[in-house]
């Protein structure tokens, strides 16, 4: 029947909106993209309005001590430090055990440096801020002691206290604009979602696909379907409607997360955390589409190939192992071209048709591959979707009537011989 593929693809995305298990799963993931979505405002609103109670002993390094009081005062409330003398070191330790201090610091002498040794001691000395706001503090008073014993003017303190500009930018031997190390930072976080999002629609659809086959195939209730819509449109039905299911599923939850994220005060946190969502290229976000597309229906027909020639759902996870390392080697070489998206290693598995879904599209985003790079990848990975689809459904055809143990590929090869696709 000439709609069949049709009927196939219709049936599949009716069950699954209406499985219960879909849509309890939509519904937590997106709950879950919402609280994602507010967690700058979140984490803005989380730190504590309370100042850090920080000991010293009195009498130590009085100097020092008013440099560090001038210095946060002039920080205001922004500093989160509040100086808090002490009567003792053991005086102080102990305020800490009762929570009365967050911490105290201990001075000892360094002839040799000009300056003393200063010790932080606290519970959390390493969980917190307030180690690097001291050290800063006390770097500034040691320049202001210095500039004060050299006698140096306002012109000359403000030219020794004026940091050197250093701005890194990612050159650009295209037409546009380097990127500065914001734009590299949002970009990487864009690339990071979207390879995870990949991987994940790639690997739970995939599943979908193999497992609702061979649960028909276990029922029998593939035999009466193969009566009424052929092997190959069955394939390509299922293929297509999960595809449209999880678009769907995917729309919603991008759809659930972007609203959030954009929100007013979601917008100014990000921008605080220094990521603009305005510096993302659009392109980027035409080719993470056509690779998910490509990824998709590539490991889809492999899925659905293998679920064919299972005859027990308890068989399938065994079956569908070789699929699921290559989808998480791929996976995991992305992840770390992250950091190092030149590599030669990322080089060569952005033409590997398996890994170039991950690793193209990070290439693409995160450095500047050649147009012919680009050409010769996506050509390879079209050619490759096309050949392992016929190949899955010669497969298909003759495995879905093949019952009783797993067939051997020799036995698979010597029943695809006998069907023309």
């Amino acid at each position: 029947m000439n709609n069949g593929i049709w009927t196939v693809m219709a049936f599949t995305m009716r069950n699954k909106l209406r499985s219960k298990t879909f849509i309890i799963m939509t519904i937590v993931l997106a709950v879950l993209l919402v609280v994602v979505g507010n967690l700058p405002n979140l984490l803005s609103k989380l730190g504590s309005d309370e100042a850090t109670k920080v000991g010293y002993v009195a009498g130590q390094q009085a100097d020092i001590i008013e440099g560090l009081r001038v210095y946060y005062a002039k920080q205001g409330d922004e500093s989160g430090v509040s100086l808090v003398s002490m009567t003792s070191e053991e005086a102080a330790k102990s305020s800490v055990e009762e929570d009365d201090l967050d911490g105290y610091l201990i001075f000892k002498d360094h002839a040799e440096a000009g300056f003393p040794e200063a010790t932080y001691n606290s519970e959390n000395a390493f969980g917190t801020g307030t180690h690097q706001s001291l050290f800063t503090a006390l770097q500034t008073v040691k320049n202001d002691l210095v500039v004060k014993d050299l006698g140096l003017d306002e012109a000359q303190r403000k030219m020794l206290e004026t940091p050197v500009s250093l701005m890194p930018v990612k050159v650009s031997f295209t037409d546009e604009k380097g990127r500065t190390e914001e734009e590299q930072a949002t970009a990487i976080g864009l690339i990071y979602v979207l390879l995870i999002m990949l991987f994940m629609a790639v690997m739970i659809t995939g599943q979908l696909i193999a497992t609702e086959i061979t649960a028909e195939k276990s029922s029998r209730v593939m035999e009466i379907l193969v009566t009424s819509v052929s092997p190959l449109k069955q394939m390509f039905g299922k293929i297509i409607g999960t595809f449209l299911v999880g678009a769907l599923q995917i729309a919603v939850l991008i759809g659930a997360f972007l609203v959030n994220l954009l929100l007013p005060q979601n917008k100014n946190a990000l921008l605080d955390m220094g990521i603009r969502l305005d510096t993302i290229d659009p392109s980027l976000i035409v080719f993470a589409v056509f690779f998910y597309l490509t990824g998709f229906f590539l490991y889809s027909t492999l899925f659905a190939a293998v679920g064919s020639i299972v005859s027990r759902t308890e068989d399938l996870g065994q079956s569908v192992l070789p699929i699921t390392m290559l989808t998480i080697v791929g996976f995991y070489i992305a992840l770390f071209g992250l950091s190092q998206p030149d590599h030669i290693l990322i080089v060569i598995c952005s033409y590997i048709p398996f890994f170039a879904p991950f690793i193209m599209f990070l290439r693409i985003g995160l450095s500047e591959p050649a147009t012919w790079e680009i050409a010769v990848s996506i050509g390879i990975l079209l050619a490759t979707i096309f050949a392992i689809g016929w190949i899955s459904a010669k497969i298909y055809r003759v495995g879905v009537l093949m019952y009783g143990k797993r067939p051997s590929m020799k036995e698979i090869v010597k029943a695809m011989r006998a069907y023309r696709v």
